[in-house]
């Protein structure tokens, strides 16, 4: 039973900080964070685990494949707790199917790119981050933020977001790519710049950023001690945002 509940868990890893920094942001600095939020986050788990087997079973339907079948109860039963979760608010909040919409076209190429099978593709990776730093967004006006005041904030969740895609192929997938980590080292380069305009207390986790896109490449890192930097580097970004904005 152990084993059959972790299968439910999707094992990317890496997602779980791009979903819960732009959340946590967003909810804190709203001026009046409460109980609707946390419906938000249980909705938005439970919806990204729903869609991940989703996504799992078509791909390997689509190949013929008999292991599509334990992705469908998965999906099925999270999609119905994850929908359970959220039409309390969507009743309280009609402009919540605005905001799940914009999310469901993300989603809808993502889909298609694992049903390809190309769900590593850097296209892919740089997709999914839109709809979870614009999470920032729906958590603040939740709260009752003015998404015109923390545009700031998500833009720089999806900076940094961004730049974890094509910098953590460059310490696995693409650890040979020179290609791969000269554009790394230049979109953190650019990021850097870019955020520091947003504030210039983002300049201090952004160069950190900056330093370990240049440095760690190469260095043989095994992944969980490439997971582990950056979540601290998301938990610098997270305290920043806070103190910034």
């Amino acid at each position: 039973m152990a084993a059959d509940g972790y299968r439910w868990i999707p094992d990317q890893h890496g997602a779980w900080a791009m979903l819960a920094v732009p959340f946590l942001a967003g909810t804190l600095l709203a001026p009046r964070p409460g109980a609707a939020h946390v419906l938000l986050l249980v909705g938005w788990l439970l919806g990204y685990a729903a869609v991940f087997h989703a996504q799992q079973w078509l791909r390997l339907r689509t190949r013929g494949l008999r292991s599509a079948a334990r992705h469908g109860r998965p999906a099925v039963v999270l999609g119905a707790a994850a929908g359970a979760a959220g039409l309390p608010l969507v009743a309280l909040h009609p402009w919540l199917l605005l905001a799940g919409a914009a999310a469901a076209s993300c989603v809808a190429v993502n889909t298609r790119y694992a049903v390809r099978g190309r769900e590593r593709a850097l296209v892919n990776g740089l997709v999914a981050v839109v709809p979870a730093c614009g999470m920032l967004l729906v958590a603040a006006r939740l709260g009752g933020a003015d998404p015109g005041a923390v545009w700031r904030p998500a833009l720089a969740c999806l900076l940094y977001f961004a730049g974890t895609v094509p910098y953590v192929k460059t310490m696995i997938r693409e650890r040979r790519s020179r290609a791969y980590r000269r554009g790394s080292i230049a979109y953190h380069a650019v990021a850097l710049a870019a955020a520091g305009a947003l504030s210039p207390w983002l300049a201090l986790p952004f160069t950190a950023c900056l330093a370990r896109a240049t440095a760690l490449p190469g260095r043989g890192l095994k992944p969980p001690v490439v997971g582990a930097v950056e979540l601290t580097l998301s938990a610098a970004l997270l305290t920043t945002l806070l103190l910034a904005f």
